[in-house]
Order: structure tokens, then C-alpha cells, then sequence
């Protein structure tokens, strides 16, 4: 199954892949080799530690490059999608009870950061916004109950 990212996000992990093969894996495995070289390593704390966080870098590393290898990279700016609401848009919505005036960008898991005004495509905002365009009412299911956002713009960008 593809996996959903846009250009920046897919630079994003692979920055992050590229920082894990360069520098933290070379530092554990030399970490687990100063360990080793202290003895007995049923008592060494370092060493458990130095091997725990080696597993974690590989699983991080397997799971980046599973995720570059099924990614389906979608370029917001080259979208044609007639002002419709769909993953990589920037939409710009006012909460119908409160006025505010918020903006979001809808991605992929790996990439969503609320406070950077980038939700994931799961996410039930966003599920509430696919396929709608300018003018168009979203109702979404919160907490606090159903709370309604008019879709003010969507960009591609």
C-alpha cells in the first residue's frame, strides 16, 4: 500500500535516515564496543543500554526505509484539483461557533505537526475536509462535540 507524503516530508525522512546511518549508528556501535571492552557483560548497564538503543535505530531505519519505498510523493503546488480538498491542499477554514480563523495543510502521518498547522490525512478534520471546496461546510466530530468549519480557501501550494 502507498504511503501518502509530500515532497518535504519525504526530505524530512530522508534527512533523518541519513543522520541515523552517519552518526547514530556508527556511535552505538561504538558505544557497544567500549562496553564490551569493560568485561563482564551480564552486570554492564552500559553496554544493555548501548544495545537497546541500537535496536531502536534499526527498527527507525527499517521503518523510514519501508516508508520511502511504498511513498507516493505528491507535490501540493502541481495539483489540479478544481479548488476541491484533497491530501497535500492548504485549506484555510473559520469555526463556525468561535470565528477563529485557522489554516491547515493536510499530509501524511509522519509528517503532521499541529503546531506547524500540518494534520494528518486520518485525521477526522481531514477526513471531513477531502473532496469539499471553498464555500463548502465541514461538520466534524470532537470531544466536545460536532463542530462545523466553513472552508474559507484551499490553496495548492
Amino acid at each position: 500500500m502507498a504511503t501518502p507524503m509530500t515532497r518535504k516530508g519525504a526530505e524530512q525522512l530522508k534527512q533523518e535516515l541519513h543522520r541515523l546511518k552517519t552518526i547514530e549508528r556508527p556511535a552505538v556501535i561504538q558505544a557497544i564496543a567500549e562496553a564490551r571492552a569493560q568485561g563482564d557483560l551480564s552486570e554492564n548497564a552500559e553496554y544493555d543500554a548501548a544495545r537497546d538503543k541500537q535496536g531502536f535505530i534499526e527498527g527507525r531505519i527499517a521503518d523510514i526505509e519501508g516508508k520511502l519505498g511504498t511513498a507516493q510523493i505528491i507535490d501540493p503546488s502541481e495539483l489540479r484539483a478544481d479548488g476541491r480538498v484533497v491530501f497535500g491542499a492548504t485549506v484555510e477554514l473559520s469555526d463556525e461557533s468561535s470565528g477563529d480563523e485557522i489554516t491547515y495543510q493536510i499530509v501524511g502521518d509522519d509528517e503532521a505537526d499541529l503546531k506547524q498547522g500540518r494534520i494528518s490525512i486520518n485525521s477526522p478534520i481531514a477526513r471531513a475536509l477531502i473532496g469539499k471546496e471553498s464555500g463548502d461546510v465541514a461538520q466534524v466530530a470532537a470531544p466536545g462535540g460536532v463542530r462545523q468549519y466553513e472552508i474559507l480557501a484551499v490553496h495548492y501550494r
